[in-house]
């Protein structure tokens, strides 16, 4: 059986990390068993999460899982696309991952509220005479790459208004279709769910997240998603939230 390594449920998510929801999603997509344990990032192969352990091999990064077990397996989880529907499809989710993946995470981590309710907690468990040191070096490491990529280098309503253009970007690109593109679902679905489920949970508050709120599609879309692939988990407090707005 194939076992998957993620942070787990917390800040009102399924799962912490929108990149270990997509590949749980691709996994339960797949029709794959599997069984999940929690970890920290530095423990995986790539120093990062998620990665499986199958038949004892380790694969590291979501999108190396996805092609590890679409070709051991013999899956395409893009099945019935065609050559453009790909290319849309992976560029949705290059959007979704390498842009505003960063700016909702940007939102998480460095806006000081959401941080001390949010990541500095998962430090709970360190020796009290050494934690908020710890926290200190966590956000100092977090805001350093934040500062790399390029997000940090900004003013935060320039961040917002970047994400709030991927958030739109995305909406018009859904328009009225069930699944990204279209009536089947496709392997990207699994990104679209991951990223735009950390938006807009309602644990961290933020003008990013009453944005994505604002746009209807987008949140019948991830309602629809949890009801498939989490069933048992509720996520109304966004959609009532919307309803409300």
């Amino acid at each position: 059986m194939i076992t998957l390594y993620g942070g787990g449920p917390k800040f009102g998510l399924p799962e912490v990390s929108p990149y270990v929801t997509k590949t749980e999603v691709q996994l339960k997509m797949a029709g794959l068993a599997y069984r999940k344990l929690q970890a920290v990032p530095m423990e995986g192969p790539k120093a990062k999460m998620p990665w499986i352990e199958d038949d004892g091999e380790l694969v590291g990064d979501s999108h190396f899982i996805r092609l590890h077990i679409q070709g051991k397996y013999g899956l395409d989880l893009d099945e019935g696309l065609n050559g453009r529907q790909r290319a849309f499809a992976w560029a949705v989710e290059r959007m979704l991952e390498d842009h505003l993946a960063w700016t909702s995470g940007y939102f998480r981590w460095l806006v000081p509220a959401n941080f001390e309710k949010g990541p500095a907690t998962f430090l709970d468990g360190a020796p009290e005479a050494q934690r908020e040191a710890m926290r200190h070096d966590l956000l100092t490491k977090v805001n350093d790459t934040y500062y790399r990529q390029g997000v940090a280098r900004h003013r935060q309503d320039e961040v917002l208004e970047l994400g709030c253009r991927s958030l739109d970007a995305v909406s018009n690109l859904l328009g009225d279709n069930v699944y990204l593109t279209g009536e089947a679902i496709c392997g990207a679905d699994a990104t679209m769910l991951g990223v735009l489920a950390g938006v807009m949970t309602p644990f961290f508050d933020s003008p990013l997240r009453n944005h994505a709120l604002g746009l209807p599609n987008l949140v019948g879309y991830v309602e629809r998603m949890m009801l498939r692939y989490y069933p048992d988990f509720d996520w109304a407090q966004p959609q009532e939230t919307a309803a409300a707005a």
